[in-house]
């Protein structure tokens, strides 16, 4: 069973258990990633997550983890969950551009003031850094490739806008508190875990989940629109080294985290036709608004400050992700 966080000294915490990392949003599937590499190394780790989008099944295998059942947008969750923690992996968003466009106070709310909270706690806790994730949707529809961390953000939609502000409270807190943070701006994370059953899910996810089963995939827009797809390992490996980086080298700092190279939908339909065994067409749908065209990342500051270069290119983590929903989501881990 799962290490809840009981009572003690006004603080909530378990007093026999002092966690060096927190991971926010470790329901997720990245967040969830993070937590099991920190774990598989023999790291003490929190999580925390209010279930909005996350899965409680995703928590198997993480039963040495300190867990919190909370939501962020309440500062004394925020606080519980900080106390005595020396890193954090702010990974818990509403991350889904359509949700976005649906409900942009609701992602306001879970994006923006939740991780004003986080800040607000982990500074007053002693925190040491704090790892956000950045989204590339802050880039927005500006046509030059690839997207460089110079270029000024454009976004177009509520959650590019609310992960935007993310980034802006990091480097603040850096500038005025002195308290230490990175960003990285994710580009279409995929991988094991990532929930294929909502409409609001990663296209990938869905995907391979409606081809296994036999189904038509929809394809929005004409296919020929092109993303960053970056495998989770990729993403784990970049936010363990962006904890262990020389502060004077990262704190403040904003990078993309990709892989530095980009595919058409329509080419990744046909690369999964042939991992999955899928012999049908895609069907296609108008744009969904706030969806940008192309998405390709300059990972060239990331190299320089962390070291980072992608550990697990395109078809073989597309390969990984079908096998292990192939087996229904069971057995086979992020391999991170």
């Amino acid at each position: 069973m799962l290490r809840y966080a009981r009572r003690s000294s006004g603080l909530g915490i378990g007093e026999d258990f002092v966690a060096k990392y927190l991971v926010t949003g470790v329901a997720g599937f990245i967040g969830r990633s993070i937590a099991a590499a920190l774990l598989a190394r023999g790291e003490t780790v929190r999580g925390v997550d209010n279930f909005i989008t996350g899965k409680r099944a995703n928590l198997v295998g993480l039963e040495a983890m300190e867990f919190i059942e909370g939501d962020l947008t309440d500062p004394a969750v925020c606080a519980r969950a900080c106390a005595g923690v020396e890193f954090v992996f702010h990974e818990a968003a509403l991350a889904s551009v359509p949700r976005s466009v649906a409900d942009p106070v609701g992602t306001n709310l879970n994006c923006v003031t939740a991780t004003l909270n986080v800040l607000v706690a982990a500074r007053e806790a002693g925190v040491r850094r704090v790892v956000y994730a950045g989204s590339s949707s802050a880039y927005g529809d500006t046509p030059t490739l690839p997207k460089q961390e110079a270029m000024l953000p454009n976004p177009i939609s509520p959650y590019a806008v609310a992960k935007l502000a993310g980034e802006h409270y990091m480097r603040c807190f850096t500038r005025v508190y002195g308290l230490e943070t990175v960003v990285l701006r994710y580009f279409n994370v995929f991988g094991p875990y990532q929930d294929p059953t909502s409409h609001y899910s990663g296209v990938l996810a869905i995907f391979c989940r409606r081809m296994l089963a036999g189904e038509q995939a929809t394809i929005f827009g004409d296919g020929e629109q092109s993303r960053d797809f970056t495998y989770i390992d990729n993403v784990v490996h970049a936010n363990l080294l962006a904890a262990a980086a020389p502060a004077d080298k990262v704190s403040g700092q904003m990078m993309n985290m990709a892989t530095g190279s980009r595919i058409t939908l329509n080419q990744t339909f046909r690369i999964l036709c042939e991992l999955t065994g899928y012999s049908g067409e895609p069907a296609y749908a108008p744009s969904r608004a706030g969806d940008i065209r192309d998405s390709l990342a300059d990972i060239g500051l990331a190299g320089e400050l962390l070291g980072y270069k992608p550990v697990v290119d395109f078809r073989t983590g597309l390969q990984r992700t079908v096998e292990w929903y192939r087996l229904g989501g069971e057995g086979i881990g992020s391999r991170a």
